[in-house]
Order: C-alpha cells, then sequence, then structure tokens
C-alpha cells in the first residue's frame, strides 16, 4: 500500500483545503495515508448499494457518479464525484451502503481502510472536523439538487449543474480561464437532470446557439460567466468554498 500523489498535488488536499484551512501537519498526514491504488474503466461500478465495504474510496483522477436504480431499472443520478472526492465516506459510519458509485470515465481509485481512516481521525481531530464538514457540504449540493431538478426547466436546469462543476472543478486545479475536460455523456446528463437524451441535446444546442457555452469533443468552455450563473441561478454559497476566488 502506497500513497499514489506526486510533490505538489494532491487532490484530496485541495480538496479539503477548499472547505476547509489545514496546517501543514495535517496535509503531510493525509499525503502518507496508506491506500490500494486501481485504475478502474469507464461504466464500471466502484461500490454498489447494499455493499458492506470495510474501506472508503477516494477519486484521483476521472469522473464518477453516485446513483440509485429503481425497482423498473430506472437510475437517478444524484451527484457527479470528481478528483478529490470520497463519495462512501458515509461507509465509515453507516455499515450498509444505501447507494452506488460507477465510473463515468475511465479513474484512478485509491481504497483507503476504515482502520486507517479511523486512526487518522483520532490522531488529528481538525482533520475530522474537515472530513464531517466535506459531508455537510456533500449534503448541502444534494438539496440544491433536488431544488434544481424539481422547480428549474430548460437550460436553467443545465446551466446550473455546469455552473456547479466548473466551480468544483477549479477549487481542485481542473480549470484554466473557464475551460475544463468534462467527460460526461449526454445519456448520464438525462439520468442527473430527469430529461431525456433527447432533450438533453435540445438544451445544449439552445445553449451553444445563445453563446453560452462551447462544447468540442469531451472539452467545456464558458465564453460567459456572468451570463451562465445568471442563466442557471447559480449561486455557489451552497458549495461553502473557503477561498471565494474559486466561484469567481
Amino acid at each position: 500500500m502506497h500513497s499514489p500523489f506526486h510533490p505538489g498535488y494532491n487532490p484530496m488536499i485541495r480538496k479539503l483545503d477548499s472547505v476547509f484551512t489545514l496546517t501543514d501537519d495535517e496535509r503531510q498526514a493525509l499525503e502518507k495515508l496508506p491506500m490500494q491504488m486501481q485504475v478502474i474503466k469507464p461504466d464500471q461500478d466502484i461500490v454498489r448499494e447494499g455493499d458492506r465495504p470495510s474501506r472508503s474510496c477516494l477519486l484521483l483522477s476521472g469522473f464518477a457518479c453516485t446513483y440509485k436504480v429503481t425497482v423498473q431499472g430506472k437510475r437517478q443520478i444524484v451527484s457527479f464525484n470528481l478528483p478529490g472526492d470520497i463519495p462512501d465516506l458515509q461507509s465509515l459510519h453507516l455499515k450498509v451502503l444505501d447507494n452506488s458509485v460507477g465510473t463515468m470515465s475511465q479513474c484512478s481509485v485509491g481504497f483507503i481502510t476504515h482502520e486507517d481512516l479511523h486512526d487518522l481521525c483520532t490522531r488529528y481531530p481538525r482533520i475530522t472536523a474537515a472530513l464531517w464538514r466535506e459531508t455537510l457540504v456533500d449534503a448541502a449540493i444534494f438539496r440544491e439538487w433536488v431544488t434544481n431538478v424539481g422547480q428549474r426547466e430548460g437550460a436553467s436546469r443545465m446551466a446550473h449543474v455546469l455552473c456547479e462543476l466548473m466551480v468544483r472543478l477549479k477549487a481542485v486545479g481542473l480549470v484554466e480561464d473557464h475551460a475544463c475536460d468534462l467527460p460526461i455523456t449526454q445519456s448520464e446528463f438525462a439520468d442527473a437532470l430527469g430529461f431525456t437524451t433527447v432533450h438533453v441535446n435540445r438544451v445544449l444546442q439552445q445553449m451553444r446557439a445563445e453563446g453560452l457555452i462551447e462544447i468540442q469533443g469531451s472539452r467545456l468552455n464558458i465564453p460567459d460567466w456572468d451570463k451562465l450563473k445568471q442563466v442557471g441561478e447559480f449561486d455557489p454559497t451552497y458549495l461553502h468554498l473557503e477561498n471565494d476566488q474559486a466561484a469567481a
């Protein structure tokens, strides 16, 4: 077991630092946290609903999603998972998972045993507070998604999610001039937004025509950030970022 990070970039530290200011000692402890690396192909489950895991997964690179499946087999994506996220952190205290986490692109994942996480939290109470704060931010994101899917329509619903992704990716250093890689398919957007795939395509075409977004392959560029925020009724307060510049 080993830590996979190269000097100067650690997505977990970048993520936690965006919502909770860490000390140098705490950063070093996180860098030394043992984990088992695994590369997982797209469209694969990392953990499944009903699992009783003895470890949690840290997303090191790539895009994943948390989702539920109905009895009829319909999938509802309830959040997008980005580098630095620990999407099954609740398994540290809840024995049975009530959702699944799957990859949307090829992902590098670091598995951290619950024993090592408990030991880290015992030795560094402020890291415990940082992880607790992260779970509270996750809950705030869930509330915002319920509001977005339940009350916004069309371009506004899509714009809100794109704004959120841009801000969260910027917080972990993966955005340059309001442009980022976004390997999310129209089908995956449909499962997240409650649209059909045809409607997702129609909405994206409309947003392109209005100059709100530019997409080349999996690369997203936002020419007018303020305009997209206005269309999406996007206020980044619910992300509770320590550094306000990440939301600019």
